[in-house]
């Protein structure tokens, strides 16, 4: 009877067993669910001072896992300055895939300035998954790394200074500066002879303006004080004396006298009326000129006084005429 209610009991106890386990394996297989494989990984573990390192993050998951809305893995958050080390640079979160697994990885550049053994930290990865996005972590191991100074022989004994040691004299090696020296004294030469070549500014010499008139004038006046007459120069004389009306008559009345005869001149006269009014005696001042000039007449001293007297008077009475004076330039 006993072992009837023993054997009872047993049963008993391994149907509640039974229906026990699978909320106590659940958590279990939750956990698989959610296992990745995280690593950290240095590509040296032996430096120099101010040498870097390459450490190296990754997570292993499966397709199913990488595809599961719910499932999330965090990479660690290092800051700029772990225990005796530098992170200089940071490279952004990448996937690679291999075969059905995904592996997600970061690297960053690790330096250190002091010397001795040192670890790298174990690095947590945060892993969520599950509907209700239960959460787990993931350490790495850390990883120890051997900082070494720079080896310096203090065994050896210091060398003396050298001397310094003469270098012979090339000059090639002063080539551009030749060059640069030659260019300037041929600018220089350039310079001095182009301004020396250069035309100079002629200094402004001014003039006096006279009228045709005022220059006749002037030119009986100076006839008058050198007496080529009372000298014998009597050609001379009476070739000036006609020079002087005949260049007075073209400025002053834009007739070609110096290039016409007497007769022509007189003919040329007849549409200028105040000229053509002192016709008479320009007619006796030329004849006389022109036996005086060609056929070596001698005139008496009244007569050559008588030829200046009708010279001026003829220019009296034109020096109002109806044509403009034309304007003679003469230097002061």
């Amino acid at each position: 009877m006993e072992s009837k209610l023993t054997m009872y009991k047993q049963q008993v106890i391994r149907r509640i067993f039974l229906c026990c386990l699978p909320g106590l394996l659940y958590p279990f297989s939750l956990l698989a669910q959610q296992a990745v494989d995280v690593a950290a990984k240095a590509d040296t573990t032996n430096i120099r001072i101010g040498e870097q390192i390459k450490l190296q993050l990754t997570a292993t998951v499966t397709s199913a896992q990488f595809k599961d809305a719910n499932f999330k893995i965090l990479f660690p958050v290092l800051p700029d300055s772990l225990d005796h080390f530098e992170v200089v640079t940071r490279s952004p979160l990448d996937t690679a895939v291999n075969q059905d697994l995904h592996i997600l990885h970061q690297t960053f550049t690790l330096t250190s300035f002091d010397s001795g053994h040192w670890e790298i930290p174990p690095m947590k990865f945060e892993v969520f998954g599950g509907a209700n996005a239960a959460s787990d972590s993931a350490v790495t191991l850390p990883i120890g790394v051997d900082v070494n100074t720079v080896a310096v022989d203090t065994t050896k004994a210091f060398k003396p200074i050298k001397s310094i040691r003469s270098v012979p004299w090339n000059i090639w090696d002063y080539w551009l500066y030749i060059v640069a020296g030659a260019a300037v004294i041929l600018l220089a030469l350039g310079l001095w002879w182009y301004f020396r070549k250069r035309p100079k500014k002629q200094p402004v010499v001014r003039t006096a303006t006279v009228t045709p008139y005022e220059l006749a004038v002037q030119e009986l006046k100076v006839l008058k004080e050198e007496k080529l007459w009372q000298q014998g120069d009597i050609k001379q004389y009476y070739t000036r004396l006609t020079d002087i009306l005949r260049a007075y008559f073209e400025h002053q009345f834009n007739i070609a006298a110096l290039e016409q005869t007497s007769e022509e001149l007189l003919q040329n006269i007849k549409p200028v009326t105040k000229l053509n009014q002192q016709r008479d005696k320009l007619r006796s001042l030329l004849a006389i000129s022109d036996l005086a000039k060609f056929a070596k007449l001698q005139p008496t001293a009244d007569e050559h006084e008588d030829c200046m007297r009708k010279a001026e008077e003829i220019l009296e009475w034109t020096k109002r005429g109806e044509q403009k004076a034309e304007s003679i330039k003469q230097k002061a």
